[in-house]
């Protein structure tokens, strides 16, 4: 520490990283922040993470390149729920196929999220945004890139040699030999995926330090596209899930097989391969170097190793979680028809059956599998990753800078801020997502059946319980990280771990196998509650004191409002059914066109209810959360 810098008592809880207010250069992992602790990191999660790494841009790029990444990641996520209707469409989100199909495309990505909270964006994606400070840039990136290269594609290789193997790891001891022969197929096409979400990761690194944020951020768009056309192509060949067979195994042979599954890798190889063409009109070339010496491997702090092991122990949770999940639609055939012949065919059409007539067989049909738990995650995490993700990525970099200044009044005013914003927003998406979950899911995923759409919007709900801890949690991880302080981070994951593989074994134990995975959905809310109370606790040491009383009233004050638009909600629910004369279906047989109609009145009716509600109660947090919508109206207006 320089003699000018004043000292400051370490925070308690803080890890081994250095005190506030010293100088060493340490990078907080890219990628370490978002998903927490929902699922395996995605592209379009890694690409919002990764762009905060990289050095300012070019003079005069700032607003353009914000332009650039904002208006990406919005095509992207938008061409995604194409590419997911056109995925349902094809498969289902309920049965043998669409199961086997989502563990293996699952795969690739559980491997590449430890991967990337490990070696790539722990230790790799740092030294490369360093290197570009050094007086050696082009020799550290030539040995940088090969020793990733060689690294992902030995793994990738030898794990995708081992697909029986991680498949087994991922299924329960119920699946049939053709069912996970099929799912080791998928896997050995999808598997190779590892490769280039690395390869995407640290080409666009090296853009991001050069100051090109765009290609970064619009690449996912190209993966979309080219998923897009492949499962048209699928569905115009075999026909949507709707009409044939699907889980008719005896049908799925190599060339039905590698269109689907192939497609996918394609997308995520044409994602990172498109990166190549900006850094080669860049200039930029990229020569095969190897070498370990003068790369700044061993400044690796200990943040990047907790990190890892933080991003390993989620990793636990999701492979146990998708073992119960994978267990759920067997029980409930198996509880229902009894043992049968181990025949794909027979296995096919009695899936088909209980699909077919969900009512004839007490509900077994619409049992949730791996697949329905995924589509209820990605429309769980929407909320989640519009807003949540971008107010705590503009909060990060003050509490960043304010940390190393020991500032921790500061620290405390951003966090309460940031989590009062947050809840406003989480605790209405919560009431929504509650009330309307199965006419959002509907209207998410068009192509989704009756039956399995009842059994997305089931998992929906329980997960939404977990919506508003999610966002104080991740907010509160960002602290930890601010410190550098990935060792809390770790141990406050274990207990949440533990609760969320607990809860969802007790769920397989006393509930039906219908409602497994809703149990499963219930835990992950529950492991979120305790994970952000544990951090409420480390982080009133940490920052002596919170903001507590005005956090908990503005909750108080949010929940009151969002369970008035709640009921409000619910009404417009039951006049739908009254006006439409579907009373014995209620909204079970939705169509999508009504699914719009009616998300967008109820939406309107609680969205007007709950802001009125939190207007007569003087919530000051709405202002902040809507102001930047209405100013921008303002301007369109006045245009």
């Amino acid at each position: 520490m320089s003699p000018d810098q004043p000292r400051h008592v370490r925070p308690t809880g803080a890890g081994r990283g250095p005190r506030p207010g010293t100088a060493r250069d340490t990078t907080v992992p890219a990628g370490a922040f978002p998903g927490d602790p929902a699922a395996p990191g995605t592209p379009d999660e890694t690409a919002e993470a990764g762009a905060t790494d990289a050095p300012a841009p070019r003079k005069g790029g700032l607003g353009r390149s914000s332009a650039l990444m904002a208006s990406g990641t919005f095509v992207s996520r938008g061409l995604g729920l194409v590419r997911n209707v056109l995925l349902v469409a094809a498969i289902g989100t309920t049965g043998l196929v669409a199961d086997a199909f989502d563990v293996a495309n699952k795969i690739p990505n559980v491997l590449f999220a430890i991967l990337a909270g490990g070696v790539l964006n722990a230790v790799l994606v740092p030294q490369i945004v360093r290197a570009y400070r050094a007086h050696n840039t082009q020799e550290r990136l030539d040995k940088l890139l090969t020793l990733s290269g060689v690294i992902l594609l030995a793994l990738s290789a030898l794990l995708t040699a081992g697909s029986s193997i991680l498949v087994a790891l991922y299924t329960g001891p119920g699946w049939t030999g053709p069912q996970t022969s099929l799912a080791v197929a998928f896997a050995f096409w999808c598997t190779p995926q590892l490769f280039f979400y690395g390869l995407y990761t640290l080409l666009g690194q090296v853009l991001n330090a050069r100051g090109q944020f765009g290609p970064f951020m619009w690449a996912p768009v190209l993966n979309n596209v080219v998923s897009i056309v492949g499962f048209g192509a699928f569905i115009a060949l075999y026909g949507p899930a709707a009409v044939g067979n699907v889980d008719d195994l005896t049908q799925w042979d190599a060339t039905k097989i590698t269109l689907l599954a192939g497609t996918a890798t394609l997308g995520v190889a044409a994602q990172a391969l498109i990166l190549v063409l900006p850094l080669w009109r860049a200039g930029f070339r990229w020569h095969v170097r190897f070498g370990l010496r003068g790369i700044g491997l061993r400044s690796a702090g200990q943040v990047a190793l907790w990190t890892f092991a933080a991003v390993l122990l989620e990793q636990v949770g999701v492979l146990f979680t998708t073992r119960f999940a994978s267990e759920a639609p067997r029980a409930a055939l198996a509880r229902t028809f009894g043992p049968y012949r181990d025949d794909p065919g027979t296995l096919g059409a009695v899936t088909g059956l209980v699909i077919g007539a969900p009512d004839a067989f007490s509900g077994s049909l619409a049992v949730a599998g791996n697949a329905a738990y995924t589509q209820a995650l990605m429309i769980y995490l929407l909320p989640h990753s519009l807003v949540t993700v971008s107010i705590a990525t503009a909060l990060f970099t003050g509490m960043s800078a304010a940390a190393h200044a020991g500032d921790l009044a500061r620290v405390r005013h951003d966090l309460s801020r940031g989590v009062r914003t947050v809840g406003v927003f989480t605790v209405f998406a919560t009431a929504v997502l509650v009330v309307l979950a199965l006419p959002v899911t509907k209207l998410l995923v068009p192509s989704v059946d009756a039956a399995s759409g009842e059994a997305v919007s089931m998992v929906l709900r329980a997960m939404a319980l977990g919506l508003v801890p999610l966002g104080g949690m991740v907010l509160m991880k960002w602290v930890y990280y601010a410190f550098e302080d990935g060792r809390t981070v770790f141990w406050i994951q274990v207990p949440g771990t533990i609760v969320l593989v607990g809860v969802s074994w007790l769920a397989t134990q006393v509930l039906t196998p219908p409602f497994w995975v809703v149990g499963i959905g219930l835990a992950m809310s529950l492991s979120n509650v305790v994970a952000v109370a544990l951090r409420t606790v480390g982080l009133r040491r940490t920052l002596q004191g919170l903001d507590g009383a005005r956090i908990l009233r503005l909750h108080v004050k949010a929940v009151l409002a969002a369970a008035v638009s709640a009921v409000a909600g619910w009404g417009v629910l039951r006049a739908f059914v009254v006006v439409t004369g579907d009373a014995a279906d209620g909204i079970y047989g939705l169509s999508w066109w009504e699914s719009v109609v009616l998300v967008g009145v109820a939406g309107v009716v609680m969205t007007l209810v709950y802001a009125g509600g939190l207007k007569l109660m003087r919530v000051r947090e709405l202002d902040q959360l809507a102001g930047p919508v209405v100013r921008r109206v303002r301007r369109l207006v006045r245009r």
